[in-house]
């Protein structure tokens, strides 16, 4: 089962990029983050008429989160838990009939400037989903939790980490958070595959970073024990960023033995 996370940048205006991904890579599961549209206006015509079920979590003109599958989706979930003022659209959730595999698309705020208010809710939004993942578990069953995350891990996981250091997505608070994530049992599915540096999933639109490949790697899918021991592969796919009209993200893929 081939999965990806591809932050699409606006599905409105990135509706030919979607379709031809979605034509040439044909994923089994794809999680979609930014899609920038409230769930009665997404595109649906792009997914079903491709044999996708779909179900989305959207906001007008921010976020907004997806998922498509090959598989019907059940059990559906949309907002992270823990504060229920927040309404911003950044967290969907579902498991893929016929399996035991619980799949969460998150879209984790970025966070600028920092410190200040918006640095605050990255980091409590980055508690509140701690606190679901260890829900989540506690289930011993293959999870993945698929997104643009808005951090960047380590300083191999940038071109120029110097450039990143006062910002949100790259301070020493946004990192350790994530390593509390991963110190509850998760797997960082491309490094287990790929450890080497000058592996990226974002370059932005200024002042020709994809030509330079001045990147960063803020997409990941980390994965529960039991899903990282059905792990075959995990790569970047690096192509779409290429084509026209793109977004700033491209997709990172697993495949699962599942």
């Amino acid at each position: 089962m081939k999965i990806a996370t591809f932050n699409i940048n606006g599905v409105k205006a990135r509706a030919e990029v979607l379709g031809r991904w979605l034509d040439e890579s044909a994923p089994d599961i794809a999680l979609l983050q930014e899609i920038k549209s409230i769930d009665e206006a997404f595109p649906r015509e792009i997914a079903e008429s491709r044999g996708y079920h779909l179900e989305t979590h959207g906001q007008k003109g921010f976020n907004g989160v997806a998922i498509l599958s090959r598989l019907p989706l059940v059990d559906v979930a949309r907002r992270l838990p823990g504060d229920e003022t927040d309404e911003q659209a950044r967290w969907i959730e579902a498991t893929i009939g016929g399996t035991r595999l619980r799949v969460c698309g998150l879209y984790l705020p970025n966070g600028n400037p920092a410190p200040g208010p918006k640095f605050d809710y990255k980091l409590a939004w980055m508690a509140r989903m701690k606190a679901r993942v260890q829900a989540l578990l506690a289930e011993e069953r293959p999870l993945v939790l698929a997104g643009d995350y808005n951090v960047i891990p380590q300083p191999v996981d940038a071109a120029r980490p110097e450039a990143w250091v006062d910002d949100a997505l790259f301070r020493p608070e946004s990192r350790a958070a994530f390593r509390r994530l991963e110190a509850l049992g998760l797997y960082d599915a491309v490094r287990l595959r790929h450890p080497e540096p000058g592996i990226y999933s974002y370059w932005d639109y200024q002042a020709g970073a994809w030509a330079r490949n001045d990147g960063i790697r803020i997409d990941h899918l980390l994965l529960s024990p039991q899903a990282a021991d059905r792990l075959r592969d995990a790569w970047v796919e690096t192509a779409p960023r290429a084509w026209e009209k793109p977004s700033d993200h491209t997709p990172v893929w697993i495949d699962l033995d599942l």
